[in-house]
């Protein structure tokens, strides 16, 4: 049998595609003595660049509030560029909205409490995610609004438009 077969994965590149940082109460924030409260938003989104090459992203919005002020906001979208040939297409998608953004989300945490630190406040480390039940959850959730729409299924994978992700 020839490896030309083969199911293959692997990523070409792991990048910073974007980070921003907002402290729009500085420096009077630095004064403030409550601890902030934080609230992080995470998403993923991918793209089919060519035949057998895609790009996938963990996008992750940090916020940080002393009261009612913003103490800090950063935004971050770390991608990497992943090979795969040969996969069933039944496991494509799972492929990519689960294997793709456990590998490229380390990345994005050093990344995130890099910045944070380098902006004067102590860093703060996202924390784990689970990739497969975040993926099962919006499978579940874009199956309940194609449900009530009356569509076909689609991809569990949301791209930055809000629309599903086209893999196949």
């Amino acid at each position: 049998m020839s490896d030309q077969n083969q199911p293959f994965f692997s990523i070409q590149r792991a990048y910073l595609k974007d980070l921003s940082l907002e402290q729009p109460n500085s420096p009077a924030i630095f004064l403030e003595q409550e601890m902030p409260t934080v609230e992080v938003q995470l998403d993923v989104a991918a793209e089919r660049l060519a035949d057998e090459i895609f790009e996938v992203a963990v996008i992750a919005t940090v916020t940080a509030k002393i009261k009612d002020k913003v103490a800090f906001l950063v935004e971050g979208k770390q991608a990497g560029i992943f090979e795969i040939r040969n996969v069933p297409v039944e496991q494509l998608d799972p492929l990519i909205g689960i294997a793709c953004p456990t590998i490229v989300y380390p990345y994005l945490r050093a990344n995130v409490a890099d910045a944070i630190s380098r902006a004067g406040f102590q860093p703060i480390h996202l924390a784990e995610v689970n990739f497969q039940a975040l993926y099962e959850q919006r499978l579940a959730q874009l199956a309940e609004q194609q449900a009530a729409n009356g569509e076909a299924p689609a991809s569990g994978i949301v791209m930055p438009d809000g629309s599903s992700a086209q893999t196949h």
